[in-house]
């Protein structure tokens, strides 16, 4: 079957259904052959080499180890098989002899990072549950899934952890072993043929890497898996494990086949490796030359390399490497045109919302932390502003305590900046293993936030509104809950935005800070927008959130109050002059006015705020689309 007649799998990214896509029935080898990666040198024309003429084959129930000292390219190799990695390649990677679409890759592959990035707030039970639901088509039943994750959970040594959290800052949880456990255990629920593994022991001791492997390796035969892994300076018991290594050093192929194999190789080549020494170890500084007098260790490297691509092993590899080509046809691969792998976007929306519902609510840094710094503010702003009269001496308070309590409202946001940043990294992993897309993401992050944001907009206002004596009725009071509600709104909007053209904590925090120092600046209360900078004024002002959030609360607290003017020695003194001066008081749309604020207008900037909210969300959409990491 011809590759056109699939659906490249990165159409689901932009909403397409995956639900039809046909899976592989089996697995018979995933060779590779003369792969070649170029990358850009930063300050260089001329491509540098990361890997040069690298072939090899694996089989199902196997597991293959790709070594090597650091910078070595075993990394690269292992995102080049499993189509991840970028740049010029040459060369082919074959599944079953043939060379197959990155839809046929997903769809019989999972790929377990370096790095656990589990949701530290699920139980264990939970991450498999979701990562079936993710993984797994709607055809199969509640039924197949509890008892797909339940063996999972045994065969993996979980099962008296299922209900432990993964395990937070605040809340511990599984142990780093366990926790990895975890990692390979969701990639599996989905029934891959083909696992890559970056650096699976990497963070545990020896006798946890020994645990992993062990349970990887059962599991590899039990189940005729295709498992290929970087892995960095294994103990001899873990290396041991291994059926098949490759050994690279800069880029170049050094060894290619059997583990029980090597040690003979290697003696042929005068390089004997010592008896009660670790194999892995010796080896590992045989080709390192970083770290030995430079020049003997390069030239004992190209001798090493020169008689790899001479020897018979290195003829016997590309022979098997050709031959699963040639007899492709033999070995076809065998797509079911009705089955399915992955669910559609609808079932991607509500599982993603499901599980980032849970996390909100048991993780305290997302929302909780900052529910009780917004009450402290409004606690502070209420004790401040406390009791304000309708005394022309309290306009300018009135005012200030406006301007204070929807700017910081805002600037406050930037607290959200470490869970974005959180949930990003969790979803570029799981969009490289084609689970979901930005679309998905990002609407889910839009609409979990909505009733957090809303009842931090309540709460702060029924403390710090009615301790300050706002405009008493109930209208008033729900329009500045409103105006408040779409400030936190665009703030978050504006932390996606930045957070995700620059997902660095420091840099995001720092230009989402200044964005908000900015918008304080040109929002027309510091300065009023008659007496505003030309250029700020239009370069600026006019789409600053701040701006009409604060023209609104304004609007809403001084349209329809009046303020006595100071009476001395029987004479009225007004600040502002209004119709209603003969009468000794000042009507609230004098003061409007002198900030330039029109009645009747809210409407129209409520309009202006939701347009801008969407204008930051679609940008941060177009920004995740186009970044891939």
């Amino acid at each position: 079957m011809q590759a056109n007649e699939l659906r490249d799998m990165s159409r689901d990214e932009n909403g397409s259904d995956a639900s039809t896509l046909p899976e592989l029935s089996k697995v018979i080898s995933v060779s590779w052959r003369e792969i070649q990666v170029m990358v850009k040198k930063q300050h260089s024309a001329r491509p540098r080499a990361i890997l040069s003429d690298i072939s090899g084959i694996a089989r199902p129930g196997e597991m293959m180890a790709l070594m090597g000292p650091s910078g070595c390219g075993k990394t690269t190799l292992l995102n080049t098989l499993a189509q991840r990695q970028a740049g010029s390649i040459v060369g082919q990677v074959c599944i079953n002899g043939r060379e197959q679409p990155r839809s046929v890759h997903r769809a019989v592959s999972a790929y377990v990072e370096q790095e656990d990035t589990l949701i530290g707030s699920l139980t264990t039970q939970e991450t498999l549950r979701f990562a079936a639901d993710f993984s797994i088509s709607r055809s199969l039943s509640k039924h197949d899934l509890v008892a797909r994750v339940r063996d999972l959970l045994n065969e993996f040594g979980l099962q008296k952890q299922a209900r432990t959290l993964v395990g937070t800052p605040f809340r511990k949880g599984l142990s780093g072993g366990q926790k990895r456990r975890v990692s390979v255990a969701a990639q599996l629920i989905g029934n891959p043929s083909i696992l890559y593994l970056d650096e699976p022991t990497s963070g545990l001791d020896s006798t946890a890497s020994h645990e992993i492997m062990l349970f990887i390796k059962r599991f590899a035969k039990q189940h005729n898996l295709v498992v290929i892994a970087s892995i960095h300076q294994p103990s001899t018991k873990t290396f041991d494990l291994f059926d098949q290594v490759t050994l690279l050093s800069q880029g170049k192929m050094c060894y290619s086949g059997s583990r029980r194999d090597m040690p003979n190789y290697f003696a042929e080549l005068d390089l004997e490796i010592p008896p009660m020494m670790n194999p892995a170890e010796y080896l590992l500084d045989l080709v390192n030359i970083d770290f030995a007098y430079r020049e003997e260790a390069q030239a004992r490297l190209d001798y090493i390399t020169t008689q790899w691509a001479s020897s018979a092993l290195h003829r016997k590899l590309i022979a098997d490497v050709l031959d699963s080509t040639s007899s492709s046809s033999d070995k076809a691969i065998h797509l079911s045109p009705g089955s399915s792998t992955r669910p559609g976007i609808r079932k991607q929306l509500f599982t993603l919302l499901r599980r980032s519902f849970i996390k909100s609510y048991r993780d305290i840094v997302t929302y909780w932390i900052r529910l009780v710094m917004y009450l402290g503010l409004a606690i502070m702003m209420g004790t401040v502003w406390l009791r304000l009269t309708t005394t022309q001496k309290h306009i300018q308070p009135f005012a200030n305590a406006i301007f204070f309590g929807s700017a910081f409202m805002s600037f406050m946001a930037v607290a959200y900046v470490p869970a974005f940043l959180e949930d990003r990294a969790i979803f570029i992993k799981e969009r490289a293993n084609g689970l979901y897309g930005p679309t998905v993401f990002l609407l889910t992050n839009f609409i979990i936030g909505i009733p957090y944001l809303f009842l931090i907009s309540t709460l702060f206002s029924v403390v710090a509104y009615w301790l300050g004596n706002f405009n008493p009725n109930a209208h008033s009071f729900f329009m500045w809950v409103l105006w408040l509600f779409l400030d936190l709104l665009a703030a978050e909007s504006l932390v996606v935005l930045v957070a995700s053209l620059i997902p660095n904590f420091v840099g995001a925090l720092a230009i989402t800070a200044f964005a908000n120092g900015l918008w304080m600046s040109v929002g027309g209360f510091l300065v009023p927008l008659p007496v505003l900078n030309v250029f700020w004024k239009y370069a600026f002002h006019y789409w600053d959130y701040q701006t009409y959030v604060f023209q609104g609360m304004m609007v809403n607290e001084f349209s329809d109050r009046t303020y006595d003017c100071t009476v001395v020695n029987g004479q009225c003194h007004c600040m502002y002059a209004s119709a209603l001066q003969d009468q000794c008081k000042i009507a609230g749309t004098a003061v409007l006015e002198q900030y330039g604020y029109a009645v009747g207008k809210q409407g129209q900037w409520l309009g202006i705020m939701v347009a801008i909210i969407l204008g930051y969300r679609l940008t941060g959409w177009v920004v995740t689309v186009l970044r891939k990491t």
